[in-house]
Formats: C-alpha cells, structure tokens, sequence
C-alpha cells in the first residue's frame, strides 16, 4: 500500500509513522507537512513540504491508496481567519483532491471536540449529535468538517471514508509541542511535577478522557489497512476527573465552579498571558464522554496504556523539555526557544511558525 498522511509532523502524525513503519502491508508512506524535519530516519518515508490551504494537493495524493488527514491548526489562536483557512477550507481542499485522484479510501482526525454537549455520567456511542460547542473555534471548524464529510460521502459514496474521533492524545514526544500549543512561555516547565501541583479542580462537569498517542495511532493503522466506515470514538479508561487527578499527582481536589475555571482562562488570554482562548474550557466541560466499543468490535482496537499513564507520561516530558525531531515538536523549553515564543505574540502566531 501506499499511504499519504497530510499533517505528519505533529503529534498524532509522528505517532502514526511510527506504527507505519512496522506494518508489512504499508511499502510506501508520503509525510506531508509545512515544515518537514531535515532528519527522518524511515526507509519508507519519504517527507514533503506542503501547505494544505495553498499549495496544490492532487499530485501529492496522486496514485494513493489512502490519504490520511491530519493537518491542523490549534494556533495562532488569536488569528481565526488562518486557521478556518486550514481547518475548513484547507479539509475541503483534501476531500477535492482525493475525489480528483480517485483515491479509494480518506481517513480524517476528527474529535470528541465536534460532538454537542452531552452526559457526564455515562458514555455516548458514535450517534451523539455533532453540533459541536458553539464558543470554541476548534470544536466549530471540527463540526464543519464533519459536514463537508457528509456531503462528500454522499457524492463519493466509493471512497471508503473513516473519522476518528479521539480524545486528548498524550506523549513525551509531544510534551514540549503541547506546551507551547497550549501553556505558552509563562508556565515554568520544572514545575510539571506532582510536588509541586498540590490541587487540582473538581467539577461534576469537568470529566475528560485522554488517549496515549501510540494507540491513537495503532487505531489509524487498522483503519488504514481494514475495510472498516464510519466513525470511531477512541479514548483509553479511566476518565480524568478531580478525583483520578488527585490520586495520580497525590493532590488535594479542590471545588471550582466553571464560571471561574472560564474566567481565568479568558483573563489569562486577554493579558497575553496564555496562548488558549476560553473556548477550551466551554468544551471540557461540554462534550460528552465517549463510548469506544465500536473501534473495538470492528477494529479489534484496544489501548495498551491507561489515560492516567498516558497524562503522567505528558507530564514528565513537559518537565523535562522533552520532543520530538519535527519542527511542531521540537524538545526545548528555555533560552532562545521560550524568547521565539514571546515575539510570536502569545497566541497570535504558531509557536515557531514561519507565517
């Protein structure tokens, strides 16, 4: 086979080309990206620079068997307009030229993040509305493509599409990537440690569910390489609540409103002083929690790592600067690094972003 996956450098990506070079049905894997790393070591892999929102896509798609869509922008926050350019418009771009190039199978990253608000206290199959949380841009372009997704399966009912929708991936590759994305310039990275977080927030609202990034990735692969349609919720147990987080980091949870976790967040964002608009935390608390019997009943996929080992891992590599060799991920979390941040306005730009 011969597969192309669009948005390659970053977490869920590198995870994926990983789990790609020990599937014997995968010969040939085209690494699409912005900025591709200078060193990939992969006899497979072969990297390209591309911008899905530009950049014409028809011949790098052209006589594949599966194009896998990744690429996406959490950030430049403060720049929406960008980001719909990627998010939507440059999806919309993927779908065309798969349907020009008559791929026969489109696999796409969606999220927890496009379903509508639902139950904290039991878990939803793949039928739970996706209406997505109208305050946060990354669950309305999230929703969006759900229905340019709709549309093309309608119109190409032969390509065999796949969403995946996870939950929050974690890994130590990704930990200095997830820090700029998300914490910014401002949150001292040997403090990531569970000495030194003595609380956490409870809220009955504020339940979430993670995923290690491998196993992300190992779900991609078995729909790479199946026959399976549809969508698939993919989340590792158990749920992260307060009380979980207390008993990994040994904290004390405390009692927080929503109202208040929202207003730091928005007070924090306003001041620059985080790169992460409000909108997270409406969805945290929003989306439902997620049942993953489908991906395995017809994937035959199961988590090796719990959500719990999954964060604890994430958070290690945070205190460590740990990365990956990929320009999203590069390890680093002081000097010169930290100073690139800053002049990249704290959310107005990509960490490290060229544009």
């Amino acid at each position: 086979m011969k597969v192309v996956v669009l948005g390659a450098s970053g977490n869920a990506g590198t995870a994926l080309l990983r789990a790609l070079d020990a599937e014997p049905r995968v010969e040939d894997v085209v690494a699409v990206a912005r900025r591709p790393p200078e060193e990939w070591h992969s006899p497979k892999t072969r990297w390209r620079s591309l911008d899905i929102a530009t950049d014409p896509l028809e011949p790098v798609v052209h006589g594949a068997d599966v194009v896998v869509h990744l690429a996406w922008l959490i950030q430049p926050a403060r720049d929406l307009e960008q980001c719909r350019d990627v998010n939507v418009v440059g999806s919309h771009r993927v779908m065309a030229a798969v349907a020009h190039e008559r791929v026969p199978a489109l696999v796409y990253a969606s999220s927890v993040g496009a379903y509508s608000r639902g139950p904290k206290d039991r878990l939803v199959d793949e039928t739970w509305p996706t209406g997505g949380v109208r305050t946060s841009f990354y669950s309305r372009h999230k929703v969006e493509v759900e229905r340019l997704l709709d549309g093309f399966e309608l119109e190409r009912p032969e390509v065999r599409v796949v969403r995946l929708r996870p939950g929050l991936i974690f890994q130590r590759g990704a930990a200095s990537g997830i820090r700029r994305l998300f914490a910014g310039p401002f949150l001292p990275s040997p403090l990531v440690a569970p000495r030194w977080i003595p609380i956490v927030p409870r809220n009955a609202r504020l339940r979430f569910q993670a995923v290690h990034a491998d196993d992300v990735a190992d779900a991609y692969r078995r729909a790479i390489v199946g026959d399976a349609r549809g969508a698939f919720n993919i989340a590792a147990d158990p749920v992260l609540d307060g009380e979980t987080l207390g008993r990994l980091l040994d904290a004390r949870p405390v009692p927080v409103p929503a109202g208040a976790l929202r207003a730091g967040a928005a007070a924090a964002f306003q001041l620059r002083l985080s790169p992460t608009p409000p909108g997270w935390v409406d969805m945290a608390h929003a989306v439902p929690l997620m049942d993953s019997s489908r991906a395995s009943e017809v994937l035959g996929w199961q988590p090796r790592r719990d959500a719990g080992a999954a964060l604890l891992e994430l958070l290690e590599g945070i205190r460590s600067s740990a990365g990956s060799p990929t320009p999203t991920l590069q390890p680093g979390g002081n000097g010169r690094l930290r100073a690139r941040e800053f002049r990249t306005g704290v959310g107005a730009r990509g960490p490290g972003s060229g544009r």
